[in-house]
């Protein structure tokens, strides 16, 4: 999925390109970009560049807009909050991959305890501390 979505990325199109992919007017884009639906690249110039998932963003907010009958400020959020949703996916793949890596090899600082509801208080050196006082 990386790989196609850098892939998708690298391509980018004129406004009035997506505007004809995504099914609608270039003035529509211009709007929804002021709006904050879809962020285009843009050039030294400003001139706006749409990805091929921006276009498919832009289709989305059209058929939730005419489908689905949710208005640009519920598109807004629902875009907002799935972002949000594969920015924590993407970390709990990392964090999963993490603890994969850390169960496959052995540390000596790190222990896994049984399940229980006490509460151990660790400090470092203090093992040590207690040798060299007795």
């Amino acid at each position: 999925m990386a790989a196609k979505r850098s892939n998708d990325e690298a391509r980018t199109f004129l406004i009035s390109v997506a505007a004809e992919l995504a099914g609608m007017h270039a003035q529509t884009l211009r709007t929804y970009d002021r709006l904050g639906l879809v962020r285009p690249q843009r050039t030294s110039g400003g001139g706006r560049r749409y990805s091929q998932h921006d276009v498919e963003l832009l289709r989305e907010v059209q058929r939730l807009s005419q489908d689905e009958g949710v208005n640009l400020a519920g598109i807004k959020r629902i875009i907002e909050l799935t972002n949000q949703v594969e920015a924590l996916q993407a970390r709990v793949r990392e964090l999963t991959q993490e603890v994969e890596t850390l169960r496959g090899s052995p540390r000596r600082d790190l222990a896994v305890m049984p399940k229980s509801t006490a509460v151990v208080v660790w400090q470092p050196g203090a093992a040590r501390r207690r040798r060299q006082a007795e």
